[in-house]
């Protein structure tokens, strides 16, 4: 199977900047969409970005302009660079990732979850 790794997650005021980081590992053959979702306590889960293999990406229009979504194809990372960071921006952070992995002689397809970390923002 394939797992999902997120760091990066911790407490800043607001005004700040945070860098998470997602490694996928495992058996993978190959990644296509990565993206980062948020769920604050008392709300459902949302994505706040999302990137393709070839680098299209789309954002949440809460954080147009102050996250920037980035991923490593070679190293199999996805990266979320958070700047002017708010208070209504904590929330656990969670990173997902789809794609094939190799298990014998299949290669079905994968559609995982990180364990998410945590970012808070405040003064």
């Amino acid at each position: 199977q394939v797992r999902l790794v997120e760091s990066g997650g911790g407490f800043v005021q607001p005004g700040g900047s945070l860098r998470l980081s997602c490694a996928a590992s495992g058996s993978i053959i190959s990644i296509n969409a990565m993206g980062w979702y948020r769920q604050a306590p008392g709300k459902e889960r949302e994505l706040v970005a999302a990137i393709t293999s070839g680098g299209s990406t789309n954002y949440a229009d809460s954080v147009k302009g102050r996250f920037t979504i980035s991923r490593d194809n070679a190293k199999n990372t996805l990266y979320l660079q958070m700047n002017s960071l708010r208070p209504e921006d904590t929330a656990v952070y969670y990173c997902n990732a789809n794609g094939r992995y190799l298990t014998g002689t299949y290669t079905p397809r994968f559609d995982s979850w990180g364990q998410g970390t945590q970012v808070t923002v405040s003064s």
